[in-house]
């Protein structure tokens, strides 16, 4: 099997003959994998409550002793599994909107393609350098997320939306740039893009939204799967903790306080940038 790696610090990668899933897997143990579990189960459940898992599980691949890029791309294939069900959840809501799921599915695989591309020749120590600052604005996006969608939440769902313009196309590639390269917060950039584009019905911007997210990870997943910067060990333990979460949130959200766990999510991001600015080479 052919695969990519690091060849350096300059952003070049080098062709080896096996995945270098070695480098990645040396040192995992039951209990590191159990930490992983724990902590996608709970990345799952706030994404069923209140959004915001990829603000658990990256720090918490990291502190696991991975590195932060291939850290990033460990999430990203982890949490998958868990968007494939919430567009499942959400498939009726799309119903007579055709127009705007083929609008969304190009720019979203073609930006999200150009993301995962950009990742895998970023070297791993700029990443190292950048992350914590992608930490601290996906962790803004999420604290303004509530004001946000209270703005784009209409009293009456209208009868009829506007076609997809070209301006809507170009922001959503942009958003799936950054989704495929790094992904946390995409999903509320995506809600205010299709508020921006005229939309009204807050069900069927969330079935979009979870289609264009499903697209953005599934050309990413592959290109790390391919480019064999998955640590595999955690991150199938992590989808099935993902799933596990995500049906007790499911069960669990209309009984939680919402608020409370927004406040969590928003302290734990915080916190992650402080600690990933700190761990740089040099600290900050």
């Amino acid at each position: 099997m052919v695969a990519l790696r690091p060849a350096g610090n300059d952003g070049r990668w080098e062709r080896v003959a096996a995945r270098p899933a070695g480098d990645y897997t040396r040192g995992v143990t039951a209990v590191r994998l159990v930490l992983a579990l724990v902590a996608a189960a709970a990345a799952g459940a706030v994404n069923a409550i209140a959004g915001g898992g990829t603000l658990l599980t990256f720090p918490a691949i990291v502190g696991l002793g991975v590195t932060p890029l291939v850290a990033n791309a460990t999430s990203t294939v982890a949490l998958w599994p868990g968007s494939l069900g919430s567009m499942w959840g959400y498939r009726r809501e799309l119903t007579g909107a055709r127009r705007w799921v083929i609008g969304f599915t190009v720019p979203s695989l073609t930006g999200g393609t150009l993301g995962a591309w950009l990742l895998l020749h970023t070297p791993p120590a700029a990443f190292d350098r950048i992350v914590p600052f992608l930490v601290l604005g996906a962790t803004l996006l999420f604290l303004v997320q509530g004001p946000l969608l209270s703005r784009l939440r209409p009293s009456a769902p209208a009868t009829t939306e506007p076609a997809p313009r070209w301006s809507f196309l170009a922001a959503q590639f942009l958003v799936a740039v950054y989704g495929g390269y790094f992904g946390a917060g995409i999903g509320i950039l995506m809600l205010a893009v299709l508020g921006f584009m005229g939309l009204t019905n807050i069900h069927r911007m969330n079935g979009l939204k979870n289609w264009g997210a499903l697209c953005i990870n599934a050309v990413a997943v592959v290109m790390f799967a391919g480019g064999g910067i998955v640590h595999w060990p955690i991150a199938l333990t992590m989808a099935v903790g993902g799933m596990l979460g995500g049906y007790a949130g499911s069960r669990l959200a209309q009984r939680v306080g919402q608020q409370a766990v927004r406040h969590a999510i928003v302290a734990i991001g915080l916190a992650a940038f402080v600690w990933l600015l700190v761990r740089r080479p040099g600290g900050a």
